[in-house]
């Protein structure tokens, strides 16, 4: 900048207008180029006669783009002159020799975008992970190179965790991060429930790591795009220390498809996907009653109740929030004025899921993966048998199909243990917890509804009619309440 302001400023015959660049910008694409694009706008409104330029290749590298912009400037007579080639595009071979130049300029970008994936693909299969430190919480690069927990950052995480797992929503947990005056991983103040779902569904908070989710599609647009199979991933295990347990990120996702698959709110009630109609087996929904009026009030009502015809179809009642508050309250009002006993049925449940039954599934579940290896290897064996030599089609086929069926079998099967693992894991976490919250507990119930408690204790409010509403918590326990007077 300095060298073209004062070689322009040094000739008589010229005005300096101005000295145009584009710092740390790729040359590829001209849409993000403001500089470039600036230039191009002065010149096309008469403000600029001739352009110098250090070669063709800082003009773009982008063979369509430059020729385009050539053409443009010619039309309004502005010449560009390439220093490095000595071109002149006002000169009858200026546009053949740009076409040439621009070709390899380009041909030169895509070179150095294949050697820097080929180099970052080497990493990811070499088991290297690198992280986006300045838009990731918990973690900062270390000495050895290698991400090291920030503490400070990683008590916010599991924080996080434990909230939803306690039944706090997204956008809940935004705004108790927004309220606590907690920074978002890019240091702004306004957190969006994308970003808490981001932090709790990135599988690098177990300190391990999937590489290569995105992938450019395309060196001169540089746009990126999911990797849905197009090209290897790889999945890295303990690659960094863990801010979350395994098995704690596992319940969290299986919470979030739990939730996603009853509630489509933005901004989902305390009771969305635990009020159940005893008829019919739907969830209760919420419904605002006169909602312009001083008689304003929420109530929740089976979805099923009406069809889309308007005919009743489910005859359980309706509930108010106050109702099924009050439901609450005395449920668990009942179940400390019995509490050893529910404690001794915590205490048995949770050893009935951690007895024999367990390291038979433990078994189970490495049988069927050692299974599945072995029949993955034999099926490429028979693909790689076959494209090297000329078998009989017939029978490679008939042996790749019983090869397929008898993987796929063995595939079925591990994901069913691993499904039902999975819901034993839990259903334990969640009687963990209602045995924790029973011990702690004073005798004396609380007079008001705590929501809190509902969360760490409940599972869900089954409804068959006024005087027979179930409160089911976070185990077989079931409590009958009466709510008729509520």
């Amino acid at each position: 900048m300095d060298y073209y302001t004062k070689h322009i400023q040094s000739n008589a015959d010229w005005s300096f207008v101005g000295v145009y660049a584009d710092e740390g910008i790729s040359a590829t694409n001209t849409k993000k180029r403001d500089g470039f694009n600036r230039m191009v706008s002065d010149a096309m409104s008469g403000k600029i006669d001739l352009i110098l330029t250090k070669s063709v290749s800082r003009f773009a590298r982008n063979t369509v783009d430059s020729l385009t912009a050539v053409r443009q400037l010619k039309e309004k007579g502005v010449e560009v002159y390439f220093e490095k080639e000595n071109i002149y595009t006002l000169d009858s071979k200026g546009e053949l020799l740009i076409t040439i130049m621009s070709s390899l300029a380009q041909e030169e970008s895509r070179s150095i975008s294949e050697n820097v994936r080929w180099g970052q693909h080497k990493r990811m299969q070499d088991g290297k992970v690198s992280m986006p430190y300045k838009h990731f919480l918990g973690y900062e690069k270390g000495l050895d190179g290698k991400p090291s927990v920030i503490e400070a950052e990683a008590t916010i995480v599991r924080a996080i965790y434990a909230r939803f797992m306690s039944g706090y929503s997204f956008r809940e947990i935004a705004d108790w991060l927004m309220a606590e005056g907690v920074s978002t991983p890019t240091g702004k103040t306004l957190w969006h429930m994308s970003t808490v779902k981001s932090i709790l569904q990135n599988e690098k908070y177990t300190g391990n790591a999937i590489l290569q989710k995105k992938y450019t599609v395309d060196f001169l647009t540089k746009r990126q795009k999911t990797n849905e199979g197009e090209i290897p991933q790889y999945y890295v295990e303990n690659s960094h220390p863990a801010i979350i347990p395994s098995s704690e990120f596992e319940l969290v996702q299986d919470e979030i498809r739990r939730r996603e698959q009853f509630c489509k709110q933005i901004r989902p009630k305390l009771f969305s996907g635990q009020i159940i109609c005893g008829e019919c087996g739907g969830y209760y929904g919420p419904k605002v009653w006169h909602s312009k009026d001083q008689y304003r009030r929420v109530i929740w009502r089976c979805n099923a109740r009406y069809s889309q015809r308007g005919r009743l179809t489910c005859n359980t009642p309706h509930l108010t929030e106050e109702a099924v508050k009050s439901v609450f309250v005395r449920a668990w009002e009942a179940m400390l004025a019995d509490k050893d006993r529910y404690i001794a049925q915590c205490e048995t449940e949770l050893a009935d899921l951690i007895d024999s039954a367990t390291l038979a599934l433990d078994k189970q579940t490495a049988v069927l993966t050692a299974e599945c290896a072995e029949t993955a290897a034999l099926v490429e064996d028979c693909i790689a048998a076959n494209a090297a030599s000329a078998l009989n089609q017939a029978e490679y086929q008939k042996r790749y199909a019983e090869l397929v069926a008898r993987y796929d079998s063995a595939k079925a099967q591990l994901d069913e243990l691993k499904a039902k693992r999975l819901k034993d894991a839990v259903r334990k976490e969640r009687i963990s917890r209602l045995l924790t919250t029973l011990r702690q507990s004073d005798n004396i119930a609380p007079q008001k509804f705590d929501e809190h408690l509902w969360r760490e204790t409940v599972e869900a409010i089954i409804i068959y009619s006024l005087d027979d509403v179930r409160v089911r918590f976070c185990s077989s326990t079931e409590i009958r309440v009466n709510t008729n007077g509520v």
